[in-house]
């Protein structure tokens, strides 16, 4: 039952706590005491650390730890052509902590040119034997936090036609990875978990929204954005309801979105969340076709103490019941940087809880 390809039997979602050298110097670039070129320097030469401690916790899909970003989405979504950053008063607000008070909003018709990320894909393929991944997030982070309020009429006066042209830049996003020799691309899928909580429906509504078509939507645009990835791309979703210095946004079991989410999206592989109570149980499975994989986040990211092995594979033989086990992988249910703060554990800590993913699914799988 071992796995030669991608998703792997362990697995990780992809960003990493950032070692202190490189918040510094972050930090001092931001106020203009160290220029890009040195920067990237210190970048490079913690992404290669990064790249070696995955290895050495016995990873087979490597990334960046996101090192180059300050968010898992704004980054990549501030690259697109066509979307502005604007600060704001106060930042989307987490149980308990606030991001950095910047928003998004289309200032003109979207598209994709000159992406610097695909030079961040490349800088990972070129200094791992292993298999390097891409993680981006999924198109509806433009769309699901600010509605209509980000994609002025004055641009898009139908949605339809926003929903059109972000598919099209996604599409050629994809492309440029794939040119780039990704063979293995990870969507970080928020929203339609978010769509599992009644309070985030609630608030949908109150904007003008129908959470029971969105999802709907969003599957037509996902699809829209992976239509002309290469045969041999192995695209994957990660579904999270929020990671934020280990706080989180909202809750509820998948069940809502499960049929959609399993037969309407055309990704290979699922990241799903399930280290609390909070993601529900997993009878959701049940609707997972028998050519896709569902990789289980049992093991949590928000906190430095280890599960205990024989709960995680209690939990594994549970899943099972819904999904066979070879169509299952385990890995951490979220990454441990979300955003550059980092959660709240020490890099040892999660070092070992990579390990523990190994040490387990090697037990689980052989």
């Amino acid at each position: 039952m071992h796995k030669l390809n991608p998703p792997y039997r362990a697995e990780h979602v992809g960003s990493f706590l950032r070692p202190a050298e490189l918040k510094e110097a972050r930090a001092k670039h931001e106020r203009g005491e160290v220029d890009d070129a040195a920067l990237t320097a210190i970048e490079d030469k913690a992404i290669e650390r990064v790249i070696r401690g995955q290895e050495n916790a016995g990873m087979q899909s490597i990334t960046d730890g996101e090192f180059r970003r300050a968010f898992w989405h704004y980054d990549f979504l501030q690259g697109l052509k066509g979307v502005e950053t604007y600060m704001v008063e106060q930042g989307i607000q987490f149980k308990g902590a606030a991001l950095k008070p910047i928003m998004l909003k289309v200032g003109s018709k979207l598209d994709f040119e000159n992406h610097p990320m695909v030079e961040h894909f490349r800088f990972v393929k070129a200094h791992t034997k292993r298999h390097a991944k891409m993680t981006i997030p999924s198109p509806t982070a433009l769309h699901f936090r600010f509605g209509r309020k980000a994609v002025p009429e004055s641009v898009y006066p139908k949605m339809d036609d926003f929903y059109r042209d972000l598919g099209a830049a996604y599409a050629k996003a994809v492309k440029a990875f794939a040119d780039a020799g990704c063979d293995y691309l990870q969507l970080d899928e928020v929203y339609l978990a978010y769509l599992c909580d009644p309070e985030q429906r609630e608030g949908l509504k109150q904007r003008g929204e129908d959470p029971e078509t969105l999802p709907d939507t969003y599957a037509k645009l996902i699809n829209a954005s992976i239509a002309q990835a290469p045969a041999n791309m192995t695209v994957g979703m990660h579904l999270c309801r929020g990671n934020f210095r280990s706080t989180f946004v909202a809750s509820g079991g998948y069940e809502p979105v499960a049929e959609i989410l399993f037969n309407k999206i055309n990704v290979h592989a699922y990241f799903m969340e399930f280290d609390t109570i909070r993601s529900g149980g997993f009878e959701p499975l049940r609707f997972v076709p028998k050519n896709k994989t569902v990789i289980l986040g049992l093991i949590t990211s928000k906190d430095g103490k280890l599960e205990s092995k024989d709960e995680i594979k209690r939990r594994i033989d549970e899943a099972a019941k819904f999904v066979p086990l070879e169509q299952l992988c385990l890995s951490p249910q979220c990454g441990f940087s979300s955003t550059e703060e980092g959660n709240l554990l020490t890099e040892e800590q999660q070092w070992k809880k990579l390990e523990l993913v190994r040490e387990i699914a090697e037990e689980v799988w052989g």
